[in-house]
């Protein structure tokens, strides 16, 4: 296995590959933005929500909820509390909570006093990855990276520009698309709904496959399977999952289940394969810890991202001295508000930026000009 971290201003993206090249996890990392997964945070209670089965806990930039099992029972409004973020905001609601601490949590807690705030950050993706491939080399293409990484990762660690090669580049950029092509000439289409994420399997190219017909779809089904279920952990899917297998009969799905359950056993997540519906939806479900691809690429920060990452691109080497990014009312604000992006688009010779707000263009509409 290895680690190729790839740079850009306010971003890291981080592949795990295996030894034939294949893309086996993949994670966005914005470390002026993190998704706060594992911070522990000194916070106040807020509201008692019994019909919730928890309380509301107002943290140093957000609200959290933190249920009675995780150490929420019989906490009055107004009490400290010192939490840890075990599921990060996602889809509208905010972080979810814990109060069970390890002891050098409880030790940094008690150490604490004042109003709510954030005392540690938890594991990045990067250190993620690198304690779930302990063995791996990690490989990034930034010098500022290398140093901040190298008292956690020592001899593993290496520079290399770029780390991610044409194919693999490729294959990250088409994690976007809600479609994607599937063996046997199939497709899939990912449609994900506040409510749960639903797959529907096209049988596309694949639909005039010979021989007994019921077999048939049975074996091309069969055969997306590997590649549906990795593509559910590249892109993060979680939550309630159903797949909409392409042109069998109900009772004949059920003979996919083996195949789906051990396709899924992979995936450190621990999905689970729950069975096929009444409607021959096959149901899974898949902890919801860090936000999904999908939600990770979408919005007035990523947009602001996207373009920063474009304009060190254009401007590489071309000595221009100011670069005016025009940008939409809510992707300026992004930007300003991220405490790191801006910064390393100057320290990486991206020259001048100019942010211009522009309520002119398109909610999450840019264009960039180039001063020399």
């Amino acid at each position: 296995m290895r680690i190729l971290a790839e740079t850009s201003p306010g971003e890291v993206r981080i592949a795990v590959v295996d030894g034939t090249g294949m893309l086996v996890d993949f994670a966005i990392w914005r470390p002026g933005r993190p998704d706060g997964v594992g911070d522990l945070h000194r916070g106040r209670v807020i509201a008692r929500v019994p019909a919730l089965g928890g309380a509301f806990v107002a943290l140093a930039d957000a609200e959290g909820f933190l249920p009675d099992r995780e150490g929420g029972s019989g906490l009055l409004t107004g009490t400290m509390v010192a939490v840890r973020i075990t599921r990060a905001a996602q889809g509208g609601k905010g972080p979810r909570l814990s109060a069970k601490l390890t002891e050098n949590e409880k030790t940094l807690a008690a150490a604490a006093s004042g109003p709510p705030a954030l005392l540690a950050r938890g594991p990045n993706p990067l250190e993620r990855f690198a304690a779930r491939y302990p063995g791996a080399e990690v490989w990034v293409d930034s010098a500022g990276l290398l140093a901040a990484l190298r008292p956690l990762l020592g001899p593993r660690l290496g520079l290399r520009a770029p780390v991610f090669d044409d194919a693999l580049a490729s294959e990250i950029e088409a994690l976007d698309s809600p479609s994607l092509a599937l063996p046997g000439g199939m497709r899939a289409h990912i449609y994900p709904t506040p409510a749960l994420t639903a797959i529907d399997v096209d049988t596309a190219s694949a639909s005039d496959a010979r021989g007994e017909k019921g077999f048939a779809q049975e074996m091309l089904n069969a055969q997306a399977i590997p590649e549906l279920a990795r593509q559910i952990r590249l892109r993060n899917l979680g939550g309630p999952i159903v797949i909409d297998f392409a042109g069998m009969a109900t009772k004949r799905r059920m003979r996919l289940g083996p195949a789906l359950a051990a396709a899924l056993a992979s995936d450190p997540m621990r999905p689970r394969f729950l069975g096929f519906s009444a409607l021959g939806l096959a149901e899974i479900v898949r902890p919801r810890t860090h936000p999904p691809l999908h939600e990770l690429l979408a919005g007035p920060h990523a947009t602001g991202l996207a373009a920063l990452r474009e304009a060190i691109a254009g401007s590489r080497g071309a000595g221009y001295g100011a670069i005016t990014l025009y940008a939409a009312p809510a992707v300026v604000s992004a930007l300003e508000s991220d405490p790191v992006a801006l910064t390393e688009f100057a320290a990486r010779g991206g020259g001048r930026l100019v942010l211009v707000s522009d309520p002119s263009l398109a909610p999450e509409g840019w264009r960039l000009q180039e001063n020399a």
